[in-house]
């Protein structure tokens, strides 16, 4: 169904911190929590299609393409929900994918655990759906037409930090998530 992925041919470059106190190398990981690291597991290589590896008794690592990884930690009934701003973005190739995510993500709900899943839609230079998790994590499946990382940096601030945001235009902020 889909075409090959694009090598990211620039996975690492020189951070610009020379006036920072911390002078990072890298970006190395992440962490965020899961009830039953079995099941999630499951949904993480057979439907989002990333790479796990349990590094230990507690906890097991998923990445995706870079040399970024988090570490799942399975917390059982302690999982603390995230809002759909605390989310983890998934890219496709094309809109079609991302349609056809969202179609087996409402056909696979009850085998995944999923709770949630919203439509996908237009939004911020993306085509995307977010979906709710069965640990109450959020996950965008977007298509961006480039590499939305590169653009980003590349295109540079377009906002003065005294800018005022605006919290009233955030849709995200009226999605609740299930408890």
């Amino acid at each position: 169904m889909t075409a090959e992925a694009p090598l990211i041919t620039n996975p690492a470059f020189a951070p610009d911190n020379h006036r920072s106190i911390v002078k990072p190398y890298v970006l190395s990981h992440g962490t965020c929590e899961c009830h039953d690291m079995k099941a999630t597991r499951r949904f993480y290589e057979e439907y989002l299609g990333l790479e796990c590896v349990r590094h230990a008794k507690p906890a097991m690592v998923f990445r995706c393409g870079m040399k970024f990884h988090v570490v799942c930690v399975e917390v059982g009934a302690s999982v603390h929900p995230c809002g759909v701003l605390n989310h983890w973005g998934i890219d496709v190739l094309s809109k079609n994918e991302v349609d056809f995510a969202h179609a087996k993500a409402m056909e696979l709900k009850t085998k995944y655990g999923i709770k949630q899943v919203l439509d996908p839609v237009l939004q911020h230079g993306v085509y995307s759906f977010y979906l709710e998790d069965l640990d109450h994590n959020w996950w965008e499946i977007q298509h961006y037409d480039g590499f939305q990382h590169d653009d980003m940096f590349d295109f540079g601030d377009r906002f003065a930090m005294d800018d005022q945001a605006d919290q009233v235009a955030l849709k995200e902020l009226s999605i609740k998530g299930s408890r």
